[in-house]
């Protein structure tokens, strides 16, 4: 039996849409789906006739519910192996946040983890009334590595990120835009109409306007320079006993016993 395309590409006029398609677990994110949204992002951005991208999930019941929690024994056992996968996440982080055209999230549904990762890169976001929102990792055992941080934490600032995460709350879409996660909230049954409209509004305008204004919100955006062994410790979790017990029990659905080591 074929296996799906892990990401969907379709294109009406000058405006691509990305799918996240893994709809059968909430199109949780695992390893192939990361490295085909980065190809898919990369390619689109050298599209000089393309004006606009929308990025969804398949579905209507999330845009991502998070990382494929089953593929970390096999993908995430350490440190070592955390950090090739950590890369291959940033790169695709970046070239969702740097592709030339913009980007707009269509958020149906749960937007968890890695989701709401992928969509704080994009440059709006939509979200229906049902929408779900969090980043519950510290359950995990599990840290947010530079590469996933910056666009969260670009987009809402220190405080909200660090309730975020501390927390490791799941909280509705309203609550969502009061923290600035979402541009607009509107009813389900809207949310595809309206991500669409504003994809039109866009791909109406200058599209070098809308390239450069990037550009130029991008360079005034503070970025953080850090060392190596800094970008490192970014990993260290995946070797520590707690990670490998919020991971145990995450999939034996009862809760973790952390020790802090």
């Amino acid at each position: 039996m074929m296996k799906a395309d892990p990401v969907l590409l379709s294109r009406e006029g000058a405006i691509a849409t990305v799918t996240l398609n893994n709809p059968d677990r909430l199109n949780a994110l695992n390893k192939a789906m990361w490295a085909r949204l980065g190809e898919v992002m990369r390619a689109l951005s050298e599209d000089d006739a393309l004006r606009c991208v929308v990025v969804r999930g398949a579905g209507e019941k999330a845009f991502a519910a998070g990382a494929d929690i089953a593929e970390f024994a096999s993908e995430r056992t350490n440190a070592r192996q955390a950090k090739i996968y950590g890369n291959l996440i940033h790169e695709t982080m970046q070239s969702v946040a740097r592709c030339r055209h913009p980007t707009v999230a269509l958020i149906r549904g749960a937007c968890i983890g890695g989701g709401l990762e992928i969509a704080a890169m994009c440059d709006l976001r939509v979200a229906g009334q049902s929408s779900r929102f969090g980043i519950p990792v510290n359950k995990l055992g599990l840290t947010m590595a530079y590469g996933e941080l910056m666009g969260l934490l670009a987009l809402v600032g220190r405080a909200v990120a660090l309730e975020i995460l501390l927390e490791g709350r799941i909280f509705d879409a309203e609550e969502a835009f009061r923290k600035g996660l979402v541009n607009r909230v509107v009813p389900d049954g809207d949310v595809e109409a309206e991500t669409y409209g504003i994809a039109r509004r866009i791909a109406e305008g200058a599209p070098l306007v809308n390239r450069w204004h990037k550009q130029f919100i991008e360079r005034l955006a503070v970025t953080a320079q850090l060392a190596p062994e800094e970008w490192d410790e970014g990993f260290e979790c995946f070797d520590t006993e707690d990670y490998h017990e919020g991971v145990a029990a995450f999939l034996a659905k009862r809760k973790p016993d952390f020790k802090a080591r």
